[in-house]
């Protein structure tokens, strides 16, 4: 590809990104209505915190919405609003707990609300923007009653944009979840993912892995009007034996407590109970993958996607696995069918093309590379794969570019340099292929190679 097709690709990705930023400064600006979102705490029997989460108000009579895996194992739910005070659940209204969320009832009262929006109208490349509270920047445990504390729950709100990457099934092939690359960090479990006109569209449910994942808001107003009353006590009763209860338990102690052999056993409890449970087996994959178990992993991404072939994180975890065992046409198999799940699955576009050029099939590789930059110009790894199949098909000048691009993203491999030292020696570049040789040796100071070409220069 010529240098000024480049250029063009690269200057309608600043576009594209410069349009989003003009949509989050648009949000903004219409502030989403902050005292309808609420601080949730979880309180085991004992009093002690089991953790945090978000929730937002939908109705004035105070009918919150939230995930289920917050409430798992609480005793007592304590809802912080924005005005500092605390207050306790009344009932709970109604859980599913395999599309993970309540329906919780606050004590009478008339609450500020965030209006609804139709998530079956959304599409790829729609603005989002998700709220919530970082539970790294909360303290739970801190009063914010008084006047001098008023309204800093609101504050401590923090709020990322992105937008759509498409409506897909994840794990379950009945029920589909928005995949959006509006970030969700810890702590914002429940909290509201709302369109550009600030109008609720999606629940934030999965956070911090190579996606996230937001349950359609549309799923859960059939239950807006429901006179259901479940109590704490009968909750955490039944969550004590459901397979639902051990798979969220596994996925605290893995993600965010980083306790694997207690996640081990909470997934393993959860498979005994049911052994076609896809997530568990993915996450139990996870969780062996962590240990560097490498078979086992294997076995349990291998069982997760038998169960569901489309299953895109499960193939994609899969299909890397493969690569690294250097069984690349297994991994294509896989990366392949991760895409023709989710088609905006970002890292499985990049990691397929760099499989491909492992078997010098670069031709085949650069739209995989340019369609992950596509989607997230900011990814670093890409421009390095790409710069790959650049360097295989002898194009030196746009290898470079694409390195170059990658290290402005923070990549620093030192493959990346040595490929960078080769093309600017086959092009007489001697002073750029010294400077990637003192790079090298920067990173890996007792290089011998490096040591040895170095010495060259100095002759």
């Amino acid at each position: 590809m010529s240098y000024f097709k480049t250029k063009k690709i690269l200057i309608l990705f600043s576009v594209f990104w410069v349009i989003l930023a003009i949509f989050a400064h648009s949000i903004q600006a219409n502030s989403v209505n902050k005292s309808a979102i609420v601080l949730l705490i979880a309180k085991d029997p004992a009093g002690e915190l089991l953790g945090t989460g978000t929730g937002f108000v939908v109705k004035p009579e105070g009918i919150l919405v939230t995930n289920y895996h917050v409430l798992l194992d609480a005793a007592v739910i304590e809802v912080a609003m924005s005005n500092g005070d605390r207050v306790q659940i009344e009932s709970i209204l109604k859980v599913d707990r395999a599309k993970d969320f309540a329906l919780l009832q606050l004590p009478k009262g008339a609450y500020s609300t965030l209006e609804m929006g139709d998530s079956e109208k959304l599409e790829n490349f729609n603005f989002l923007s998700a709220l919530g509270f970082l539970s790294e920047n909360f303290n739970p445990l801190e009063s914010f009653s008084g006047s001098s504390k008023k309204n800093n729950l609101k504050k401590k709100i923090t709020q990322t944009f992105g937008f759509v990457l498409g409506i897909h099934s994840q794990s379950e092939p009945d029920f589909p979840f928005i995949y959006t690359t509006a970030s969700f960090g810890p702590g914002f479990s429940g909290g509201p993912v709302v369109d550009k006109n600030n109008h609720v569209v999606g629940i934030a449910t999965v956070e911090g892995r190579s996606i996230n994942l937001a349950l359609p808001i549309n799923a859960i107003k059939p239950f807006l009007n429901t006179n259901e009353k479940i109590s704490l006590n009968d909750l955490l009763k039944e969550d004590k034996v459901s397979k639902e209860g051990h798979y969220y338990r596994g996925n605290y102690h893995l993600y965010v407590k980083g306790d694997t052999d207690r996640a081990i056993t909470e997934f393993r409890s959860a498979l005994k109970l049911d052994d076609s449970f896809v997530l568990a087996h993915y996450d139990l994959g996870a969780a062996y993958q962590n240990q560097g178990l490498a078979d086992k992993a294997i076995k349990e991404y291998e069982k997760a996607t038998l169960l569901n072939p489309s299953f895109p994180e499960g193939n994609s975890n899969l299909g890397g696995y493969y690569f690294r065992m250097q069984k690349y046409d297994r991994a294509i198999k896989h990366f392949r069918r991760a895409i023709e799940a989710y088609p905006n699955f970002i890292q499985a576009h990049s990691n397929l093309g760099a499989t491909l050029n492992k078997l010098n099939r670069s031709e085949e590789a650069i739209p995989h590379l340019k369609k992950a930059i596509q989607l997230d110009p900011e990814f670093g790894v890409a421009y390095f794969n790409l710069g790959n199949a650049y360097i295989n098909r002898g194009n030196l000048d746009e290898a470079r570019k694409a390195y170059d691009l990658a290290i402005s993203k923070g990549i620093n491999f030192l493959s990346l340099h040595w490929n960078l030292y080769d093309a600017y020696t086959r092009q007489g570049k001697r002073l750029k292929a010294r400077r990637e040789l003192e790079i090298i040796l920067q990173i890996e100071p007792e290089n011998r190679e490096a040591k040895k070409k170095m010495e060259g220069f100095s002759r």
